[in-house]
């Protein structure tokens, strides 16, 4: 007796061969397109600054991949014109790193497929395009503020690009004690390290800057606390990888000008590290001590009177983090301790 024909799974079976695109199906069947299912809050465009995007494709065939943009004016490619493909997982779905922008697209490509770093408009459907989705960057997070010192500082919570590695952060990594004094940690998350990053909520302008730490010495060599102008000028305590090298450097930005990078060794114990910031000069200044007085024994001191910055939206900001290319790869978590920062105009 023959059995009798189940037409609701005939249908059910053609519905999910034209719905998926996986094993010996074709996917010339299946019309592709992206979803997103995490789209970064909006902002302004910075090398410093990463965010991550997240999202499905349906009907992507075996060698296509998905190229992000994120829109600053024009549309930039992401994360850099070196590393312009993301790779689609076995189970649909892609991530991707991208600096901000005020909005986000995705596209799905074949191997024909040639990015340009910047294109003026979004590339449309057509050719080595397979599909495109576009998106406004979601509504900013609300910054943690934290007081130090007398001053309001933000605390980040974005990732960003530094030490040759893509760093996290927590805004739980910064926070002050009892006395007032500022603690900023690393920790592990998983397989990542998790950094932490304060930055005053306002530009104080010409003055001068001193920050009081505790003792660095214990430092390893891929540890790096930054403090003052992060992308202007400042002072760097680490070995940058090397245990051989100096413990602290005053630095002029671009650094890759020789005559802007003073490296010297800092001892242990407490230190002091100014900047004296004036009209076309910087003078930096260490000295061992927390209260350091007249004759106090000085480390070093440079005064910087070429290419020096004018005041502008930059903010005085402490910054702990993780270099990714080291000779010795960080061990263990750390934490630093800033007792004092102090401005005076």
């Amino acid at each position: 007796m023959r059995r009798p024909i189940n037409y609701w799974q005939i249908l059910s079976g053609a519905l999910l061969l034209g719905s998926s695109c996986l094993g010996t199906i074709d996917c010339s069947r299946v019309q592709p397109s992206i979803e997103f299912t995490v789209i970064p809050p909006a902002g302004e465009r910075s090398p410093n600054r990463i965010e991550f995007i997240e999202g499905i494709v349906k009907g992507a065939a075996p060698g296509q991949r998905i190229v992000i943009l994120s829109q600053s004016g024009v549309w930039w490619l992401q994360p850099s014109a070196d590393r312009p493909f993301v790779d689609i997982q076995a189970d649909s779905r892609w991530k991707s790193a991208t600096h901000p922008g005020s909005a986000y697209a995705a596209l799905l490509v074949n191997s024909q497929y040639q990015p340009r770093p910047k294109m003026d408009h979004l590339p449309t459907k057509g050719g080595s395009v397979l599909a495109v989705a576009s998106a406004p960057g979601a509504p900013p997070r609300p910054l943690k503020v934290l007081q130090f010192s007398g001053y309001p500082w933000n605390v980040r919570e974005t990732a960003g690009e530094s030490g040759h590695t893509i760093n996290l952060y927590d805004s739980s990594n910064a926070w002050t004690d009892q006395g007032g004094s500022l603690h900023l940690r690393v920790m592990r998350r998983g397989d990542k390290w998790v950094c932490a990053q304060v930055t005053l909520v306002r530009s104080l302008g010409y003055g001068s800057y001193r920050f009081v730490t505790r003792d660095i010495s214990h430092l390893e060599p891929a540890a790096i606390l930054i403090g003052g102008f992060l992308s202007q000028m400042d002072f760097e305590i680490g070995r940058w990888g090397h245990p051989e090298e100096k413990n602290e450097q005053y630095i002029i930005k671009p650094a890759v000008v020789p005559a802007n990078t003073v490296r010297f060794t800092a001892p242990g114990g407490p230190l002091t590290n100014w900047m004296i910031w004036g009209p076309g000069h910087a003078l930096f200044r260490t000295v061992v001590g927390s209260s350091p007085k007249a004759g106090a024994h000085v480390v070093a001191e440079h005064d910087f009177t070429s290419g020096t910055p004018s005041p502008g939206i930059d903010r005085v900001g402490i910054h702990l983090y993780v270099l990714g290319q080291s000779v010795q790869p960080l061990r263990q978590g750390f934490e630093v301790i800033v007792d004092k920062f102090e401005f005076l105009p």
